[in-house]
C-alpha cells in the first residue's frame, strides 16, 4: 500500500508543475506588463530631461556659438574661466545671494503668520484661503509684468501711494536705479512666494494635535510659548524641507526679474539664471551651459550640507 502511494506521489510530482514553477511565469508576465506601462513615461523623462542635461553638459566644454554651428571645438574649461573672469560675476553672485535670502526670510515669516491665522475657524475662512492661495496659480512672468506697472516711475501706483502719504516728494525711479530696482524685484518675489509657505505650513499645522495645545494651555503656557515649544518643533521637518525647496526654486526663478528689469539697469539686477539667459540670447551657448553647470554644482553641494545638518539636528 505504501509503495503504491509513493509511486502515485512521484508520478503526480513528475507530471504536474510545482507551485513555485507556476508562480515564476506569472511574476515574469506581471513584470513585463508593468514595464510596458512604465516604458512611455521612462522614455519621456529620459528624452526630455536627462538627454538635454547631458547635451548641456557637453556644450559647456565646447565653443558652441549659435552663429557658427559648423565648428564647435573642444575648449575644456575655458568657458568656466570666462564666467569667473567676467567683471559682472561678483555683482551677479552677490545679487543671487541677496535675491534668495531677501526673498526667503520674509516669505517664511509672513507665510507662517498667514498659516497661523487661517488655522483658526472663522466666517468665510474658505474664501480667505482661496484669495491667499490664488497668486501661486498665476505665472511668475505675469506677476513681474504687474509689478513692473506698479513700480513705474511715471504712472505706477507705488509712487502715487507714497506721495499721497507724504513719504516722498517726487516720484522715485524704481526700475532705473540699481538699488531700488533690486528692492522692487525682491518685493515682487516676496508677494509671489508667500503663498507657497502659507499652503505648506497650513497643511502641517493641521497635524498638530489640539489636545497637546489644550494641555499646554492648562499648564499655563501662553500662545508664544506654545508656538516655540510645541508647534514649531512639531512641524520642524516640514519647515526645513519647505525652506530647502524654496531655496532651489528661488535660485532658479528668473521670471520676475526678466519681466521687470531684464537684468537692468546696466546689468545690475542680474542673478545667475537671468545672466545665463542673457548669454543664451547672445548665441553663446557654451558659456550659458557652463553657468548652468556651476548652478547645478552649487545647489548640489548646498543640498548635501543642508540634508546632513538636518540629520544631525534629528539626532
Amino acid at each position: 500500500m505504501s509503495s503504491a502511494l509513493r509511486e502515485r506521489g512521484s508520478a503526480g510530482t513528475a507530471g504536474g508543475a510545482s507551485p513555485g514553477s507556476r508562480r515564476r511565469p506569472f511574476k515574469a508576465r506581471h513584470a513585463l506588463t508593468l514595464l510596458a506601462f512604465m516604458a512611455p513615461a521612462i522614455v519621456f523623462v529620459v528624452w526630455f530631461t536627462y538627454w538635454p542635461m547631458l547635451q548641456g553638459a557637453r556644450m559647456a566644454f565646447h565653443d558652441w556659438n549659435l552663429w557658427d554651428l559648423t565648428s564647435t571645438p573642444w575648449v575644456g574649461f575655458d568657458n568656466f574661466v570666462t564666467v569667473f573672469q567676467d567683471p559682472a560675476f561678483p555683482v551677479v553672485a552677490w545679487n543671487s545671494v541677496l535675491w534668495v535670502v531677501g526673498s526667503l526670510v520674509p516669505q517664511l515669516v509672513i507665510g507662517f503668520l498667514i498659516a497661523l491665522a487661517l488655522r483658526k475657524r472663522f466666517t468665510f475662512r474658505g474664501l480667505y484661503q482661496a484669495l491667499v492661495f490664488f497668486p501661486w496659480a498665476v505665472s511668475g512672468f505675469l506677476i513681474g509684468m504687474l509689478f513692473r506697472w506698479m513700480f513705474n516711475a511715471e504712472f505706477g501706483v507705488v509712487n502715487d501711494l507714497l506721495m499721497k502719504a507724504g513719504l516722498i516728494d517726487a516720484p522715485l525711479p524704481w526700475l532705473a536705479d540699481p538699488k531700488l530696482a533690486m528692492f522692487a524685484v525682491i518685493v515682487a518675489n516676496i508677494w509671489y512666494g508667500v503663498t507657497f509657505f502659507a499652503i505648506m505650513i497650513l497643511a502641517a499645522l493641521q497635524s498638530v494635535p489640539d489636545e497637546m495645545l489644550e494641555a499646554a494651555s492648562l499648564d499655563g503656557a501662553g500662545k508664544v510659548r506654545q508656538l516655540f515649544s510645541i508647534i514649531i518643533p512639531y512641524i520642524s521637518m516640514t519647515l526645513l524641507l519647505t525652506i530647502l525647496l524654496r531655496v532651489i526654486w528661488i535660485f532658479n526663478f528668473p521670471d520676475i526679474i526678466y519681466a521687470m528689469t531684464n537684468g537692468g539697469p546696466a546689468n545690475q539686477t542680474h542673478i545667475v539664471t537671468t545672466w545665463m539667459i542673457n548669454y543664451t540670447q547672445q548665441g553663446n551657448y557654451g558659456i550659458a551651459s557652463a553657468i548652468g553647470l556651476i548652478v547645478v554644482a552649487f545647489l548640489f553641494v548646498f543640498c548635501a550640507f543642508y540634508l546632513m545638518a538636518m540629520r544631525r539636528a534629528q539626532r
